[in-house]
């Protein structure tokens, strides 16, 4: 399998919003930085606003993604869920509706069938970007 081929993978509702809300919540009480964002194989903060309005209406539909985006969409919904420093935190609930008992429950489904089917775990990092030769 190679990072871009597309992967459809069968998640319930719940399962689907709490990835869609993973991306969502970098546009409210989360704070992104560009290293955290490069972690998260987006190349920038710029790029991975431009990835959730691609990708939070086919996690939505249901749509296959490819496993690159898989993994990305997941780390981002771990990372903005857990995390009260860069992440919604402690307002996860109120702006999402999800408890955060059913929240790690959710999660922990989501990785497990996404590892299965993407097969996350043996992507190569994303290529990192490095300085643009001028000529």
């Amino acid at each position: 399998m190679t990072a871009d081929e597309l992967v459809p993978i069968e998640l319930d509702e719940d399962e689907r919003e709490v990835l869609a809300h993973g991306l969502t919540e970098w546009g409210g009480p989360a704070r992104c930085t560009e290293p955290l964002a490069v972690a998260m194989d987006f190349g920038s903060i710029a790029e991975l606003f431009e990835h959730v309005v691609r990708l939070r209406p086919l996690v939505r539909g249901g749509q296959p993604l490819s496993a690159r985006d898989w993994r990305r969409v997941l780390v981002s919904a771990e990372i903005v869920f857990a995390s009260d420093v860069f992440g919604s935190g402690w307002d996860w609930q109120s702006t999402t509706g999800f408890h955060d008992e059913e929240t790690i429950r959710l999660l922990r489904s989501l990785q497990r069938k996404i590892a299965r089917a993407a097969r996350i775990h043996e992507l190569p990092a994303a290529p990192e970007a490095g300085p643009s030769d001028p000529d």
